[in-house]
């Protein structure tokens, strides 16, 4: 698992490659929160989920927390290219409803 910030015209990007489970997502999470206040005037951050090859409901609660850390600072965030793993476990979660997918 490994996790790439860019952070181009004040939008932070996060690629996440590998597996998101329970022993991975605490070392995502922090990376992109990390990411969230070096880079504090991205007002989106997009979460890249197109080298994701498993993830389960650790990848959920990881999109739910970043939605919260970047609504505090009057930001948004946003899903781009989930794998269809990572796309079924979305959708399963009914979470497409509060956030965007680009």
């Amino acid at each position: 698992m490994s996790v790439t910030i860019k952070n181009k015209n004040n939008i932070l990007y996060a690629f996440i490659k590998g597996e998101i489970d329970h022993h991975s997502a605490p070392e995502i999470r922090g990376a992109i929160d990390d990411a969230i206040l070096l880079y504090e005037n991205s007002k989106l951050v997009v979460i890249d989920f197109s080298g994701v090859t498993f993830m389960d409901s650790s990848g959920i609660a990881i999109i739910l927390r970043v939605m919260k850390r970047v609504r505090e600072i009057g930001g948004r965030a946003c899903v781009e290219n989930p794998s269809s793993q990572a796309n079924r476990v979305i959708d399963a979660s009914g979470i497409y409803r509060l956030v965007n997918v680009i």
